[in-house]
Parts: structure tokens; sequence; C-alpha cells
């Protein structure tokens, strides 16, 4: 995967500014957003990278739940960090944006108490959904903690029919490992506890999966 070679949110960059409404309308956003802020339960000393942050809406969320806490929104498409960034600005909200890849997130220097991802890893190759993990897990300091909310394996009929309309828009080929348990299988190979999702939500397009890593202290 090259500095160029990306899927777009929605697949295709021309539907990037429907983005934000596609979420709110296919995903039960609120609810699956709510239920992984919860779970990260942010901290005012908290520095935490958001891991293909896209528009920037949970890192607001994060934000705007515990002001003080510092955050980095990481993503490898210009577009949607500068609709981001637009976002941020006019809610009067200051995060770091940072163009690069999953697979960078442990090359800036800076331990982060915390890294999260949402919607990401179902919709790039196996080689990076591992890297992007493992560099996640990299960037966090001894005791900290990885969080990921994605589509995982879909476990009912209805679910994995649901998962379709995803895989018609990001493709086939990267998302099928998720639907069949990769992800699952990925996160038991670094830390086994962290492969069971400790919420699972139905949406109109199949189910959304929250896991949590701890990194273990040196």
């Amino acid at each position: 995967m090259n500095s160029t070679n990306f899927t777009p949110a929605l697949g295709r960059p021309e539907m990037t500014g429907a983005y934000d409404l596609a979420i709110r309308l296919l995903t039960r956003e609120k609810t699956w957003r709510a239920a992984l802020l919860e779970q990260l339960a942010p901290c005012s000393d908290d520095v935490i990278l958001d891991v293909g942050c896209g528009t920037g809406t949970f890192a607001l969320l994060i934000k705007e739940a515990v002001p003080s806490a510092r955050v980095v929104g990481l993503d490898p498409d210009p577009e949607v960090l500068k609709i981001a960034a637009a976002k941020a600005g006019a809610a009067g909200i200051e995060i770091e944006w940072r163009q690069a890849f999953a697979h960078d997130a442990d090359r800036y220097g800076v331990l982060f108490t915390k890294a999260v991802s949402s919607l990401v890893f179902h919709q790039v190759p196996m080689e990076e959904k591992r890297r992007g993990i493992a560099a996640m897990i990299g960037a966090v300091r001894s005791g900290g903690e990885v969080h990921v909310a994605d589509y995982a394996r879909q476990r009912s009929t209805l679910m994995r029919a649901l998962f379709g309309l995803v895989q018609r828009l990001d493709g086939y080929e990267n998302t099928e490992p998720n639907a069949r348990g990769a992800l699952e299988a990925i996160l038991a190979d670094f830390e086994p506890d962290s492969a069971r999702p400790r919420g699972v939500v139905c949406t109109p397009t199949g189910e959304i999966s929250l896991f949590r890593l701890k990194v273990a202290p040196a």
C-alpha cells in the first residue's frame, strides 16, 4: 500500500462529501460511537491517537467529553482531513491532524496513552490490517490501551446479508476477511482476550463490534 493507495470514504472519492450522512443513516452511529466513547473512557491527562480519523467525528466527541485531553487524528486521505479540520474549527476545538496511514501510527515519537480506530480495518488489505493494529499497539505506552470499533465477524445470516452493502462500496477482497473473523484472529495473536468483543451493535449494514486490547506493562 503506497502513499496514494487507500480506499476513500464510502469507497469512491466523489462520495466523500456524503460520508457523514451515510454513516449517520446506515450504522446506528450514535449508538456505537457512544459505546466506543464509554469504552475508551478518556481522562483529562490522556494523549489519544485516532487512527483513520476520517472526517473527525469521533475525535471531536473525545474533545467534547474531555476538553483537556490531547487528541491527534491520523488519516491518509487529505480530503477527509480538510473536512475534519473545518468541523473542528467551526466548533472551536483544537485537534492535531496528521496525514498518514495506520501503519505509520508508531512513527511520531509520541507515546500515546490510548489509540482508537473506528470503521477502518474492514476496508484495508490483510497485510495492512495486521500492520495497522501492530503500529497502534507500538504507539501506545506501557499499560495503555488500543480500542477498535469495526465490522468484524458477521455472525448471523441477516447481518451477513446486510454487510453486502459495505462490500459493494469498499470492495469484496478487503472486507470479506473481516466478515469471516480475520480481525478477531489478528487481535488474538497480539493478546488472546482482546479478540472477544466488548460490545456488538447490529446495524442496517451489518454488525459493528467493539474490541479493547491492553498493552502489557514493560
